[in-house]
């Protein structure tokens, strides 16, 4: 190639090469300064994308683990607070039995009986976090944001924990006539007795559901002998097309479910549930009666008065429901308490997976960048000196004119 001072090829190519080498250091010097192989979207557009895509849902994790703490303490007081009613409560029970003895001072054990069930009400009252009384009636569930479901179209959806709300508290409810038609029904059709003679038949008394009287939560109480069982009217009953028969088919079974030898039941469209002592020892006494849903799952504790023989008794069979109450209360609320438990663990485990994959995809390998740095360093050195040599090349053509 011939030689000109307008023309410096060798100049270009070393230049050429010194900007490709400035560039790559100033790359690695980015990633060593940042930590990040892709910290913008000029480092990689489809990467740096997805990772910010990520970067949100993680801020999503976090609000939402904020929120299922938030939950977890909520509950967390309600079941507290379960726990010191029930053993309130079989203290009562204690003070019942005592009751039930001949000689002792009924007068003084129904003030101790007061003052409990005081302090019962008393708990209830304050077992709320932040507003949220899960205990008293005051509401029917909690719902606790528990995720954020991302689908493969990229669409959004909040997956929440339902947490059923346990009234326990000693409000008395109003008796309405629910009843209608059943076997002994009282003049207001709230409430209906009846005897079961032994060795009878399906049918010798009757249970008669009035669904179009019944809103959700209502409760239906029946009492067979010194067993007794609760069932609370639900949305599906109240959403079925004849109420009267979901509400009798599910009472029936909760009847069924208490065992009582010799009982049998059937169930009768039209809401009613027809019941026979065809194989009990004894005869039995029925009693069932209807209570609204403002009344608490301890009402019966305001009624508990065992200043007679008599009262005693009767209190005997009431304090039994209502610790079987407070039980099932206790037992749902430990379900739901360790399923927000749950929930908020892996939602930690799944924060700290995304944070992983987040940085597979744009932390930078620091090892590599460091070994990099040096051989760019030495490649820029040698760089300048080969762009030296080569602006040197037009001061050779001037020892041709001398």
């Amino acid at each position: 190639m011939s030689a000109s001072v307008l023309t410096n090829s060798s100049a270009m190519i070393a230049l050429q090469t010194l900007r490709s080498t400035n560039s790559n250091l100033e790359q690695v010097n980015s990633q060593i300064s940042t930590g990040k192989k892709v910290a913008a979207a000029k480092d990689g557009a489809a990467v740096f994308a997805i990772s910010k895509v990520m970067e949100s849902d993680v801020a999503g994790f976090q609000a939402i683990s904020d929120s299922l703490n938030l939950g977890a303490a909520t509950v967390s007081v309600a079941s507290n607070a379960a726990n010191q009613v029930g053993e309130l409560l079989n203290e009562i029970k204690g003070q019942i039995v005592a009751a039930n003895e001949d000689n002792v001072d009924r007068v003084t054990i129904q003030n101790e009986i007061v003052s409990l069930r005081n302090q019962v009400d008393g708990i209830v009252s304050a077992a709320q976090f932040n507003g949220l009384n899960l205990l008293d009636g005051s509401v029917a569930n909690a719902t606790i944001l528990s995720s954020l479901d991302r689908d493969a179209a990229g669409n959004v959806t909040a997956s929440n924990i339902t947490v059923t709300a346990q009234n326990i508290g000693i409000t008395a409810g109003t008796d309405f006539a629910g009843l209608a038609g059943s076997t002994g029904a009282s003049g207001t059709d709230s409430s209906a007795a009846f005897a079961l003679d032994t060795a009878g038949a399906v049918g010798d008394g009757s249970i008669v559901i009035d669904g179009g009287l019944f809103a959700l939560g209502d409760r239906i109480e029946v009492q067979i002998d010194d067993q007794a069982v609760v069932y609370t009217v639900t949305a599906q009953d109240i959403a079925s097309a004849t109420p009267e028969d979901s509400i009798a088919a599910n009472l029936r079974a909760a009847i069924d479910g208490l065992g009582v030898a010799g009982l049998e039941t059937d169930f009768v469209a039209g809401g009613q549930v027809d019941l026979g002592n065809t194989g009990g020892a004894e005869d039995m006494v029925v009693f069932a009666r209807v209570v609204d849903q403002g009344a608490g799952g301890l009402s019966a504790l305001s009624a508990v008065d065992v200043s007679t023989a008599a009262g005693a008794q009767a209190a005997l069979t009431s304090i039994e429901t209502m610790i079987q109450t407070v039980v099932d209360a206790q037992a749902s609320l430990g379900t739901a308490e360790k399923r927000v438990e749950l929930q908020n663990e892996f939602m930690s485990t799944l924060i700290d997976s995304f944070k992983n994959g987040i940085g597979a995809l744009v932390d930078a390998d620091l090892e590599e960048a460091s070994a990099r740095l040096q051989a760019l360093q030495v490649q820029q050195q040698l760089g300048i000196q080969a762009l030296s040599i080569a602006n040197q090349a037009p001061q050779n053509i001037l020892a041709l004119f001398r």
